[in-house]
């Protein structure tokens, strides 16, 4: 049962545990003694091998924090967060009884690690960590209070509790140009599947979330071409990061654990093929818009993103919500993100297991429509 409706229109918005989010240039550097939860809190820091190593962002963390708040750090964090790894720093956090604190840094990895490290913890010490994030690309993971992880199986896992919300989101623009830039723009896309699937999404409320969105829809078209052409412009840069936060955050506590068929793709490409999820967005958001586009209800929302995106209205909503999927793949052919399944390694004979995944069905008119489209990517 929906949560909010049209018509009538009523609704209902459950705001996360978020305490601040602060943006900006040097926002780390600044201000992030200042969050933690005490003068004597210590913290670990959950990060990847490749920000470890190829950037000096960590070892500035690190001195930042120095001896008085820095508990160690685990930067072997891995794409889909593999469970061995989860694992391993969830051991090094509970030997430490001083680590209040856990710090992730980086895209949607890291950070759904250190939420799915706090929902372990909790398992064993009946307790949440307090979790400060500085994302470092446009995945938006740090806006939900769910978490996905792989299991040994190669299964993705999903997690939710209000408790795994961060509790601070600090985005730095000065962290953020460190990112290598396929990864920005396709976790732009990312956060655009984020925007564009909560419009239909049963529980967005008209105000924040679908607000929120179409100006996140905005800002995304706007600003991904121009970061394209000017990845060092911090300015592009900061308002691709609120962008980011204004595609999810608006759901909160709304949100469960899904959003639509786009992630559920996603989630079905993701870890059993080794895709980043900012890829497969680009693979699957469009087409699954002019999929939806043919149910009523979901085309009236999606209608309304076209003047948010610089097109007129016809007045047909299945109409204009097939031109919104269309504006969607001349984004990502302007950006050089179009791709297919072929390019990404998955075979034809791979496409009933995917719609299987995505679908949780093994036959039907939807999971026909849903073949169909995934075979239309090859």
């Amino acid at each position: 049962m929906a949560v909010s409706t049209e018509d009538p229109l009523s609704g209902l918005w459950k705001p996360s545990h978020l305490q601040a989010m602060h943006y900006g240039s040097d926002t780390v550097k600044n201000y992030l003694l200042s969050y933690l939860p005490s003068e004597t809190s210590k913290a670990f820091i959950i990060t990847g091998s490749s920000l470890a190593t190829n950037t000096p962002l960590i070892s500035q963390i690190e001195s930042l924090l120095g001896s008085k708040h820095h508990a160690g750090t685990f930067a072997n964090i891995e794409q889909h967060a593999p469970i061995d790894r989860l694992d391993q720093a969830t051991d090094a956090v509970t030997k430490d009884p001083s680590i209040d604190t856990l710090i992730s840094v980086g895209g949607g990895s890291p950070i759904d690690s250190a939420k799915a490290i706090s929902h372990r913890y909790h398992q064993k010490q009946s307790k949440y960590l307090y979790h400060i994030t500085i994302p470092t690309t446009l995945s938006a993971a740090e806006c939900t209070a769910g978490a996905g992880y792989t299991d040994n199986t190669g299964t993705k896992v999903s997690i939710f509790h209000p408790e795994l919300m961060p509790r601070v989101i600090i985005y730095d623009c000065t962290f953020a140009k460190e990112t290598p830039q396929k990864l920005w723009l396709s976790t732009g896309i990312r956060s655009l599947d984020h925007a564009v699937e909560s419009m239909y999404h049963p529980n967005a409320s008209e105000a924040p979330t679908k607000q929120l969105c179409l100006s996140a829809i905005t800002q995304l078209f706007e600003y991904l071409p121009k970061s394209q052409k000017e990845p060092w412009n911090q300015g592009y840069i900061t308002r691709l990061q609120l962008a980011a936060f204004s595609s999810l955050y608006g759901l909160g506590l709304n949100m469960g654990r899904g959003l639509g068929l786009s992630h559920s793709l996603g989630y079905a490409l993701g870890s059993p093929y080794g895709i980043p999820h900012g890829t497969t967005s680009c693979l699957t958001l469009a087409s699954v818009v002019r999929l939806q586009a043919q149910k009523e209800e979901k085309a009236q929302q999606l209608a309304r993103i076209l003047p948010y995106i610089g097109q007129a209205r016809t007045g047909n909503d299945r109409k204009d919500a097939v031109q919104v999927g269309d504006a969607i793949d001349s984004l990502l052919k302007e950006l050089g993100l179009d791709t297919t399944l072929s390019e990404q390694n998955v075979d034809e004979d791979q496409i009933p297991k995917i719609a299987r995944l995505a679908t949780k069905t093994e036959g039907g008119d939807f999971y026909d429509s849903v073949v169909a489209l995934v075979r239309s990517k090859l």
